[in-house]
């Protein structure tokens, strides 16, 4: 529970948020932050595990430099040892074949991502979803997802498992006069930018209104433009408008009088993703409106939550398919982000595996199956490395031990016993049984990681703890009344 200067309250079990959200004066401290966002940016997952990794490796430079090895000596054994496991990752990973029509593996991934997600009650129900909004949106031939067409939004009431994915756009907003349809089959619709509302010069102007007749002219010519402007949208064939700006109640009871059901206030990035799900296009003036600049969908209703009136509109049945919104309900604002963050996270891994469809297996099985190969290694050594070499996979240890300890086990005898099992047996996949299901071999229990992902953790916390051996003073100025 992390709680900001203002008050505001985050629960989370997200690396990259924890380490985002801590207040830390420590300029080590201050590049474990920046790295658990590198790995967040580009992978999108394991943010937690990155973190323990270069913490592990930290605690090892520290004895070795106590034993009195050079710090660059070191660096180059951990190199030399991150480039051992790196290979031996290549070695044991295993292809998973998926298809559009085949997603059994890509939801097993999910699900493992979700495994440590408070979310995890409604763990294949949020799976699916991830593995379902990244295909809709996903590019195959070019091996790419665009994120900007995924939007995630979220309302308090309700419980995590009337969560749902939505074909289309979700806007927090509602119609805007209480009397207009709730519901709109066919839709053709004008996305505007242009606010419903007389033209007024740029510049700071004022009007001086000293006769009655005056005034009835001004009104008329108002109501004239409101009509004129209701007549250009109707005219172009357009049946809903979605308009960046507000109106006022004139323009309001017009178009209410027109039957033309009107949203307003749509924010920027929501009308980006309404003109692209509806292959409409945004028209920043009246006089550009036609027929071909519109958008269209099945279906745009409006849905009521519980007793507090509050609105959303939803719009399905899209002319293009590759948009969709993720509607996330829960009993608070932190569980809502929570599971906003997890969702964020497995579609991560789900991208990850398009991108590429290599995986580890997950319980630490792959950290303890490198560990092993950089022992052995270290052994053929006859440099002083040999040193640095041994204890970069010590630290690699730390990930099973830590995994075992969040797991209630006991995590020096699970990580021997472990050990023990992959040389005995030479099975890679053996790993922390931590939901004690009595099989330790992680492929039996579905449990995997992206390659992508395994690999970036060791290579950016390799780099980063080289870095920190390289510094050799700190220069910090102070200022003048200092």
């Amino acid at each position: 529970i992390l709680i900001s200067p203002d008050g505001d309250i985050t629960i989370s079990n997200d690396g990259a948020t924890i380490m985002s959200q801590m207040a830390i004066e420590n300029q080590i401290g201050k590049l474990l932050v920046e790295l658990s966002k590198s790995q967040d940016d580009e992978i999108g997952d394991g943010t937690t595990g990155i973190v323990v990794l270069a913490g592990a490796l930290l605690e090892q430079a520290e004895e070795l430099l106590d034993r009195g090895i050079h710090p660059i000596r070191i660096s180059d054994g951990f190199e030399r040892a991150c480039k051992i496991a790196v290979a031996h990752l290549d070695k044991v990973s295993d292809v998973i074949p998926w298809s559009k029509d085949d997603t059994s593996d890509l939801f097993k991934c999910a699900k493992t991502s979700l495994g440590s997600k408070i979310v995890n009650k409604c763990h294949d129900q949020f799976a699916q979803i991830a593995v379902d909004a990244i295909l809709s949106v996903a590019d195959l031939e070019r091996k790419d997802v665009d994120f900007e067409l995924i939007k995630m939004e979220g309302k308090v009431g309700g419980e995590l498992a009337n969560t749902s994915l939505v074909k289309g756009v979700v806007i927090d907003k509602d119609f805007s006069h209480p009397q207009m349809p709730k519901e709109i089959k066919d839709a053709r619709i004008a996305i505007l930018t242009c606010p419903f509302e007389p033209p007024k010069p740029k510049t700071k102007h004022k009007l001086d209104i000293t006769t009655v007749k005056e005034f009835e002219e001004l009104q008329k010519y108002e109501r004239d433009t409101f009509e004129n402007m209701i007549k250009q949208v109707k005219d172009c064939g357009a049946n809903v408008v979605a308009c960046q700006w507000g109106f006022d109640d004139e323009a309001n009871s017009l178009l209410l009088q027109h039957k033309l059901p009107a949203i307003r206030w749509v924010g920027g990035p929501e009308i980006e993703l309404l003109a692209i799900a509806t292959n409409g296009r945004i028209v920043p003036r009246f006089e550009d409106l036609s027929g071909e600049k519109l958008g269209s969908a099945g279906t745009i209703r409006e849905v009521t939550f519980g007793t507090t009136n509050e609105s959303m509109i939803v719009v399905e049945d899209c002319a293009n398919s590759k948009a969709v919104t993720v509607f996330v309900r829960g009993g608070n604002k932190m569980i809502v982000d929570e599971a906003k963050r997890s969702l964020h996270d497995a579609m991560c891994v789900v991208r990850n595996l398009i991108v590429d469809n290599r995986v580890v297996y997950g319980g630490a099985a792959a950290e303890i199956s490198c560990s092993i190969a950089v022992d052995k290694e270290a052994d053929q050594v006859s440099s002083i490395e040999q040193y640095a070499m041994r204890s970069f996979a010590r630290a690699l240890d730390a990930i099973p031990m830590a995994l075992a300890e969040n797991s209630g086990l006991p995590p020096i005898e699970t990580l021997s016993f472990v050990k023990s099992q992959q040389i005995k047996l030479g099975i890679t996949s053996l790993g922390v049984d931590c939901m004690d299901t009595g099989i330790n071999d992680m492929k039996e229990q579905f449990v995997f990681d992206p390659l992508i992902s395994k690999r970036q953790q060791f290579l950016l916390a390799t780099q980063l703890v080289k870095m920190i051996l390289k510094i050799d003073d700190v220069i910090v100025h102070k200022t003048d009344d200092q």
